[in-house]
């Protein structure tokens, strides 16, 4: 393993102790605890609060959306862990404003477990809360088993659709049901070319070939469909393109956002080479892209490859989508 850090023992903590140096005037520690990031921007009295949880690795996921018009607090785990559910029910607390909590998270066993405990807890406290999971990744799961499905960077938009409807004082209901709307058309596929390493394990994740593409696989390393032969740039954006339209077909007129999302070592001059090829299609089908993202948004350390998501859109969730947001991986000026 060759790593720029002190030690794998205190990897996740030197991490965060960055971002707070770095943007401290933005974001804090709550209670002064390196495991609840919470935003110091303004709120508004009465919004609902947004608040998500994960594990560390995932750099600007899941942390980097805490901020203005996006989400409110963030419980951080080991990396690849959950957070304890003591940790987001202390994170829970501090976002409640009275008009309840929204918590937003991944499709994965430890958080949904200690999210189910942290929202019992905070019951006590009279604060109530609603829980919503990204399932974005149609990889993962066929359509009729959709809900075993894995959050992955579709959730970036999910966050900025709760975010923007909790902005304009909406209720906590009418913020679970634009962005339950919103989760539904949420598709992403990701191929990695190599592994990464997690500090304290040493070793890499999987194994590749040099001349390998795995197709569908996991931000933790999880399985994918197959493995192939290297792939082009166009006939990646096709393979996953075929995929997520056989799921949630796309008609012309359509409006649609598009998320490239690299995994940690892909340079974003290849990320603009496959959002051409994606962009390529959608336009010959009369589909209409809206706010692309292009860039780094959901990593796994220092993996290899990339991931698209499309967000199908209608006009109250374009509006949202275009609302103004900033936090310190994040801004939306819409200008």
């Amino acid at each position: 393993m060759k790593k720029i850090l002190n030690s794998a023992d205190s990897f996740v903590q030197d991490t965060m102790e960055g971002i707070r140096a770095a943007y401290g005037d933005r974001v804090d520690f709550l209670n002064d605890d390196f495991r609840v990031l919470v935003s110091k921007y303004p709120r508004k009295a009465g919004k609902v609060g947004i608040v998500t949880a994960g594990g560390s690795g995932h750099l600007p996921l899941f942390l980097g959306y805490v901020g203005s018009g996006m989400i409110d607090g963030c419980a951080v785990g080991e990396v690849f862990a959950s957070p304890s559910s003591e940790k987001m029910a202390d994170m829970i607390r501090a976002c409640d404003d009275g008009a309840g909590v929204l918590c937003l998270y991944g499709n994965y066993n430890g958080d949904i477990f200690n999210f189910r405990m942290a929202c019992e807890d905070v019951e006590f406290d009279d604060i109530e809360t609603r829980q919503l999971l990204g399932r974005d990744d149609v990889a993962s799961s066929p359509a009729e088993r959709a809900d075993k499905r894995r959050g992955v960077a579709g959730i970036v938009y999910a966050y900025k659709i709760a975010g923007a409807a909790a902005d304009e004082l909406r209720s906590l209901d009418e913020v679970v049901t634009v962005t339950e709307k919103a989760l539904a058309n949420i598709r992403t596929m990701g191929v990695a070319l190599s592994p990464c390493i997690v500090p304290k394990v040493g070793e890499p994740t999987f194994t590749i070939a040099d001349d390998e593409i795995e197709i569908g696989m996991g931000i933790h390393g999880e399985a994918g469909i197959s493995v192939e032969k290297m792939l082009t740039a166009d006939q990646i954006a096709e393979r996953i393109l075929d995929t997520i339209e056989a799921d949630m077909p796309l008609t012309a007129g359509d409006e649609v956002s598009v998320m490239i999302n690299g995994l940690g070592s892909t340079p974003l001059e290849e990320q603009f080479i496959v959002y051409r090829g994606v962009s390529d299609r959608l336009k010959a089908k009369g589909v209409s892209i809206v706010m692309p993202h292009i860039g780094e948004f959901a990593t796994s350390m220092e993996m290899a490859g990339l991931s698209i998501t499309v967000f199908k859109l209608d006009d109250e969730l374009k509006k949202l989508l275009l609302a103004p947001a900033s936090t310190p991986f994040y801004t939306n000026t819409n200008k």
